[in-house]
């Protein structure tokens, strides 16, 4: 007898075997936010060295889409709308991490009529910067994100990175 949808306990049984037995991701979703000035936000993270773009860790079964906005909500009181993916790196396992799954999403240009404060004890910081600033406050693995993000914004098409190193 051949397993088939036919019997659906049979065939969910089968399916939550193989879904327990594939590898889980790690997701992070960032954004690109920029001013009228064209300068980039970061944000200085209280529980890591250096400074990031603002977003965070996806959740179990939700979309990285949303958690971006989420994160921004929580962090910084921002509400956002993103125009399209502008990076996907996936990331070696390093450490005592495993793989990851980086999405960048460009989240616009907002000129907001008030200066940005952390809303959350995870930041100590939010800023706009130059790009050039930028580059040099984030470290090296979100460097190299952050500039295949800048150049899928100039092209106008997002891009894959292998451990921050364009494939495609």
């Amino acid at each position: 007898m051949s397993l088939t949808p036919d019997d659906p306990d049979v065939w969910n049984a089968y399916l939550a075997e193989g879904n327990a037995k594939q590898a889980r991701k790690r997701v992070a979703a960032d954004v690109l936010l920029r001013d009228s000035a064209g300068r980039v936000l970061v944000v200085n993270p209280t529980y890591k060295p250096g400074w990031d773009l603002p977003g965070g860790m996806v959740e179990a079964n939700e979309p990285p889409e949303t958690a971006v906005g989420r994160e921004l909500r929580e962090e910084l009181g921002l509400d956002v709308t993103l125009h399209g993916l502008l990076v996907v790196d996936w990331v070696a396992p390093h450490g005592p991490w495993d793989d990851q799954l980086a999405f960048i999403f460009d989240g616009g240009t907002v000129d907001l009529p008030h200066e940005l404060h952390p809303q959350d004890e995870e930041l100590s910081e939010a800023r706009f910067v130059p790009m050039e600033t930028a580059l040099t406050l984030v470290r090296e693995r979100m460097r190299r994100r952050l500039k295949a993000a800048a150049d899928a914004l100039h092209h106008g098409r997002p891009t894959y990175l292998r451990d921050g190193m364009q494939i495609w």
